[in-house]
């Protein structure tokens, strides 16, 4: 029979040895600054030093990827693992020593973490890296973002080019006809060279029919126009401007081909980890964004009541509380981004198909004034507590109208157009001035305006607001 309870403090490294310390109940410690590594040996020879007789919390960071085998060894052998937020044990380390920093302290503070913040110590259900549909949701997404930041690049050296290529070829992503032409003629002087009759046919083969003779031609113009543009002046060498689009075209396929791949995986991993099918029973929810949702959110049973979904999102707005003084803030972005953005994408989807969020919608933008970005993460929240009750209660989701009625799809998309269709002055009126919009408009911290005929001043100023409210009365 158990008789105490040891709490075991370990400061994970990545490549050289952990640090561990054991308190007991009290906070006084049995030992400390034990070296370890993730081997069996080390490991057992660390369990051996644990009192046999008691019941073992171990208490560390997710220190990336490393914490999972320890963690796994850990919960085999009976041990209730809990993991804290770096910031949490950051802060406490300072209050004991705010000047020092060493893996010894560190497994100390860990160790008597619990003392401080029971209330916080929920056991892992899962661990986490370890699960294949939390990996293979990261994995799509990292490859999305890497394609995107392709095209960037494709787009940027086509404005050597000239800006006619951008008309001819589209901006943005790219599709397969498009990188088939730069990987093989973006060359101006090739293009020509290949000819009307030969271009033509490469663009039917790879767009199945959808570019032809018109398009070709459009193609010849915009290398003589490039040719006519380069003439003069510097020059600027076509072959290796060629080899460098064909380049990042290829990667650009080759991202899009294992992105393929990842989606066909997912499907599979989804299907069992979901085979009731309730997350993407959400109306407007493919697969792809169900499984984003599910594998970077989790099992919903471990969180203890809807509040904790909400929150875990980051989503909900922060407070600020002193005396009389009450106020919300920004969403507090804590938890997985992957998430908020999966979550800010679904509920997109879910408010052109469910009365409920698309009258909460409409309400956020014209009683409330607020803009469409504010307004999605507002449903977004409010998106995972159904989806996690849905999870909770064992049930599909089941669209209905804001009366309660059960209503089809169908029915959802035609209520939300007639009804909660925002109109377009309205929406350019909350819509929410762009970040290089502001940038522009943005000079100092001051707020310093330079004037049409003068030039920006050398030095900061050293006129407060203060002073210039003086002058100016």
């Amino acid at each position: 029979m158990t008789s105490r309870t040891v709490r075991l403090g370990i400061d994970v490294a990545c490549r050289s040895k952990h640090r561990a310390s054991l308190a007991d109940e009290a906070g006084q410690f049995v030992w400390t600054g034990r070296r370890f590594g993730t081997t069996p040996p080390d490991l057992d020879a660390l369990w051996e030093a644990i009192p046999d007789d008691a019941a073992v919390t171990v208490v560390m960071e997710p220190t990336r990827n490393a914490w999972v085998p320890l963690a796994a060894w850990l919960q085999a052998h009976g041990a209730d693992v809990v993991l804290v937020p770096p910031e949490q044990s950051a802060d406490l380390r300072d209050y004991y020593n705010k000047h020092t920093k060493t893996d010894r302290l560190d497994s100390r503070v860990l160790a008597r973490l619990p003392l401080l913040h029971p209330e916080g110590l929920q056991p892992i259900d899962s661990l986490g890296p370890a699960e294949p549909l939390k990996r293979a949701v990261r994995r799509r997404s990292s490859l999305i973002k890497r394609r995107s930041a392709t095209f960037l690049r494709i787009d940027a050296l086509l404005e050597l080019l000239g800006p006619v290529w951008a008309d001819v070829l589209g901006s943005g992503e790219h599709g397969k006809t498009v990188l088939a032409v730069l990987e093989r003629c973006a060359d101006p002087r090739a293009l020509k060279r290949l000819g009307r009759r030969r271009l033509t046919a490469l663009l039917v083969r790879h767009s199945r029919g959808a570019w032809r003779e018109d398009k070709a031609d459009a193609l010849l113009a915009a290398a003589d126009e490039t040719l006519a543009l380069w003439q003069h002046g510097a020059a600027l060498d076509f072959a290796e401007l060629a080899e460098d689009l064909a380049g990042e075209a290829r990667l650009a396929r080759q991202l899009t081909e294992e992105i393929a791949a990842a989606d066909e995986r997912i499907t599979a991993l989804y299907g069992d980890a979901d085979p009731a099918g309730i997350v993407v029973s959400v109306p407007g929810l493919q697969i792809t964004l169900a499984a984003g949702i599910l594998g970077r959110l989790g099992d919903p049973h471990r969180f203890a009541d809807l509040a904790g979904v909400r929150a875990f999102t980051g989503l909900v707005p922060g407070v600020d509380q002193s005396g009389n003084r009450h106020r919300h803030g920004p969403p507090t972005k804590a938890g997985d981004p992957g998430l908020r953005e999966a979550l800010y994408l679904a509920a997109e989807q879910v408010r052109k198909v469910d009365p409920t969020f698309a009258a909460k919608y409409h309400r956020l933008i014209i009683d409330q004034g607020k803009h469409h970005v504010s307004a999605i993460c507002t449903l977004a929240p409010m998106l995972a507590t159904r989806i996690a009750a849905c999870w909770r209660n064992g049930e599909r989701y089941v669209l209905r109208d804001v009366d309660g009625t059960k209503i089809t799809e169908t029915d959802g998309r035609k209520i939300c157009a007639q009804r909660y269709t925002v109109p377009p002055q309205v929406r350019a009126a909350r819509r929410k001035t762009s970040a290089a919009k502001q940038h522009k408009k943005r000079t100092d911290r001051r707020e310093k305006k330079s004037t049409d005929t003068a030039a920006p001043a050398p030095s900061p100023s050293t006129t407060n607001r203060t002073e210039k409210a003086v002058r100016a009365a």
